[in-house]
């Protein structure tokens, strides 16, 4: 059974970066879609970006693209999340979710099969 852990989050001042990581374990991350979501305090849960297990990338959110990158590196069955010029609306519980092969549209977000149980970025000075 595949279990995904996040970290890397914490408190940046805006215009910092931060890279948050997924880490799996239980089974190999090679085969699978490995996306990132994010919900903020009383606001609902949004995906920011996600990459196929072809290295097919998108971004959800326009407000992320050109600041946030996503990578994955399967020797360390871990997917990346680089967060650069954060801004306070960059505010939340970020998470990664899991599902074979390719990314979803939005419509699937809720049908991803394995999710983390989150890290909290928080960006304030």
């Amino acid at each position: 059974q595949l279990q995904l852990a996040e970290s890397g989050g914490g408190l940046v001042q805006p215009g910092g970066s931060l890279r948050l990581s997924c880490v799996g374990s239980g089974e190999t991350l090679e085969h699978l879609a490995i996306a990132w979501f994010r919900q903020a305090q009383g606001q609902e849960r949004e995906g920011v970006s996600c990459i196929s297990y072809t290295n097919d990338i998108e971004y959800y959110t326009d407000s992320v693209k050109g600041r946030f990158s996503i990578s994955r590196d399967n020797a360390k069955n871990t997917v990346y999340l680089q967060m650069n010029s954060l801004k306070p609306e960059d505010t939340a519980v970020y998470y990664c979710a899991a599902q074979l092969y390719y990314c979803p549209n939005h419509y699937g977000f809720n049908a991803m099969d394995y999710w983390g149980k989150g890290t909290l970025v928080t960006v304030s000075s």
